[in-house]
């Protein structure tokens, strides 16, 4: 879905006449997959030589995604302290390796410890920003930040006109997609409704964790099928386009094909630990516990968003980030009046 289809979407929401309920609009931001976007591509030092590139594009970024979607309410979520452990108990090697290389090649860092300190003293500094606005920021420990937009996504909708809008690159997001969660993708610049996830991979978002399952993700270090791919996936399972399957269908396709291609016999032989992947990557089942729930929803139900303008922008000016925002004032009070609640 390009942004002309994106502005027809919120169009339809807003289409409300002076006595008609107004549909929320939810915007959920996967908030490392955000900063470590920004602190990738974005070389650039304070006059006091402290990078902040990741600091200031977080804020550049999520206060553009603000203006062109216009939310009701702002959800920034973070993974919490050991949030893979859950997996790793399932699968021991899930996102093995990940914190063993460099994420820059940049002159700022002296090496890697160097930009592991940096991106601990942004995002702590992000955190001390977000206190400032009027947006909810959640962690929990030992959960995933994918697990809680995926609670939250379903759980806020009150109305069939109401959208959630998830901003991710992580395609695990693409099996929320329904009439009411819609998944931007910003390294794209790409709006995706369960209509964009057919044309994109002619598969129903229903059916995407199917997808996932077989052929694995390696920046997770969750193995797929060998020499199965997506061209060879379609091929293989055609109900994916157009019929709401489960892992069980998958199973009784290849075991009455079994003997068509080894693709069907590897999937059988391998059942135990594609139902790790499966496990692992179903979203529709978030890993949460009742007492998670229960707090998320309390902080949903929540009005209590406090909000000092004045202070975003002593701390913006204080950290010497210069012209990524300009003219801080009006940025911050732009981007952010309309998300105070008026009691």
């Amino acid at each position: 879905m390009k942004q002309k289809e994106l502005f027809r979407l919120l169009d339809n929401i807003q289409e409300q006449g002076p006595e008609t309920e107004v549909h929320e609009r939810i915007l959920f931001i996967d908030g490392l997959n955000l900063f470590f976007r920004n602190f990738a591509v974005l070389n650039m030092v304070n006059p006091q030589g402290v990078h902040v590139g990741g600091l200031g594009g977080f804020f550049r970024s999520l206060g553009a995604m603000i203006r062109q979607m216009n939310p009701t309410q702002v959800y920034i979520i973070f993974d919490g302290a050991g949030s893979a452990n859950n997996r790793k108990n399932i699968m021991p090697e899930y996102k093995s390796g990940r914190d063993l290389q460099r994420i820059t090649n940049w002159d700022a860092f002296d090496d890697k410890d160097d930009e592991d300190d940096a991106k601990v003293d942004q995002m702590v500094r992000i955190i001390q920003y977000l206190k400032t606005l009027p947006v909810k920021t959640i962690s929990i420990d030992k959960v995933e930040a994918d697990d809680i937009i995926a609670y939250l996504s379903k759980s806020v909708i009150n109305h069939p006109k109401d959208k959630s809008f998830i901003v991710s690159s992580d395609k695990d997001f693409l099996q929320l997609v329904d009439d009411n969660v819609v998944v931007y993708r910003p390294m794209e610049k790409e709006y995706y409704t369960p209509q964009t996830v057919i044309d994109k991979y002619k598969i129903s978002p229903h059916n995407f964790i199917l997808h996932k399952t077989l052929l694995g993700d390696n920046s997770d270090k969750i193995k797929g099928v060998k020499g199965l791919g997506e061209k060879g996936l379609l091929k293989k399972f055609p109900e994916l386009l157009d019929k709401d399957m489960n892992w069980g269908d998958i199973l009784n396709i290849c075991e009455n094909k079994m003997s068509e291609h080894l693709v069907y016999a590897r999937i059988i032989h391998g059942r135990d630990d594609l139902e790790k992947n499966y496990k692992i990557m179903d979203l529709s089942n978030p890993m949460l516990s009742k007492d998670d729930k229960k707090w998320l929803d309390e902080i949903v139900a929540s009005d209590n968003l406090p909000y000092y303008p004045d202070q975003f922008v002593s701390m913006y000016n204080e950290d010497q980030i210069g012209g990524l925002i300009r003219n801080v004032e009006f940025w911050v009070k732009d981007c952010f009046n309309n998300l105070v609640i008026k009691k």
